[in-house]
């Protein structure tokens, strides 16, 4: 008699074999063309997900949940997302409920994927390399914890509006205002995030412009269509933002590739790769899916002249009379 096999093994088999079959009828799908022939990638699009960017650590190398597995994080997506203890983010700011901006009070993507990132294997941010670990802590060392409250100039980019990481790239799904809007002509792709309304301008050429020597917050992207996949190579990526995991920017040689693909009628395929030799050994990447919407884009008009920025430096005033009273 031949011997059971175990259910886990079982269970992971059916996931395997379901992705395969998604992934071989997103090759099957032919995507509908513009006047001049290129696929169709425009549109306004969604990613919002719980799908986390790296794989929690006891998950090892298992890359998607079962459907059992997934069905029952999908039944309890409405836990508290914040606490509201004294003192805490939740105790001060708004109800992000309130306004309906919990992950789970928007449409949600289907992603069985347990991390964005799938290479490599465990789900994970390689290691920064010896050097640049030593680099990494000492920069972090060199500021306060909580930062400088000098001026706004002393505030992270993010919190002075200027620029979310989350908008790449590469490009990752966010908590809330999860709009992302593509634009194509036949000599230019634009890649606009709702969320802090920033809109990257891709030339479509062979090689790398010079960009006429202007170097650009976001890197400057150049794209290519590969068959019917829009491949986007960027370098030359800000010194003023540092990548996942580090606390030094990334080097001259860094770079990010992007590879955009319509996989349905309302979906297409997002997937990304990250390298620089000055931080990691090998390269890391990921992707996911992002769906079609028929929901406008919204104007994020969160700017660095907002009264959050005012308050945050006015209680850093007064803590510091308080201090010099004592």
């Amino acid at each position: 008699m031949k011997p059971a096999t175990p259910v886990f093994a079982r269970c992971a088999s059916l996931v395997m074999l379901a992705a395969a079959a998604s992934t071989a009828a997103a090759q099957a799908f032919k995507p509908p063309r513009t006047s001049w022939g290129d696929p169709v990638i425009q549109g306004i699009f969604t990613n919002n997900t719980d799908v986390p960017v790296e794989r929690p650590r006891e998950l090892g190398e298992k890359e998607f949940w079962t459907d059992a597995e997934y069905a029952e994080r999908k039944a309890n997506r409405k836990a508290v997302y914040e606490t509201t203890a004294p003192g805490t983010p939740g105790d001060v700011h708004y109800a992000n409920d309130q306004f309906a901006l919990l992950p789970e009070q928007s449409y949600m993507v289907d992603n069985q994927r347990t991390s964005l990132i799938t290479r490599p294997a465990d789900g994970r941010l390689p290691p920064l390399r010896p050097d640049a670990l030593q680099r990494s802590n000492a920069a972090r060392a060199a500021v306060p914890r909580g930062g400088t409250y000098d001026s706004y100039r002393s505030r992270p980019l993010l919190e002075r509006c200027i620029m979310w990481t989350h908008v790449g790239p590469p490009l990752r799904p966010v908590a809330y205002n999860t709009a992302v809007q593509i634009m194509q002509s036949r000599d230019h792709v634009v890649i606009m995030s709702e969320m802090i309304h920033d809109a990257r301008v891709i030339p479509l050429v062979k090689s790398r412009p010079d960009f006429g020597g202007l170097p650009r917050w976001q890197g400057n992207s150049w794209g290519r269509w590969e068959g019917d996949t829009l491949v986007i190579e960027t370098t030359g990526i800000t010194d003023r933002v540092n990548p996942r995991g580090s606390n030094v920017p990334m080097g001259p040689e860094g770079k990010v590739i992007e590879k955009i693909s319509r996989t349905g009628p309302k979906t297409i395929r997002y997937e990304f790769t990250v390298s620089d030799p000055s931080l990691w050994d090998v390269a890391w990447g990921g992707e996911y899916p992002m769906e079609f919407t028929d929901e406008p884009m919204i104007e994020y008009a969160c700017h660095e002249g907002n009264y959050g920025m005012a308050n945050t430096l006015s209680g850093a005033r007064e803590e510091e009379k308080a201090r010099a009273a004592q």
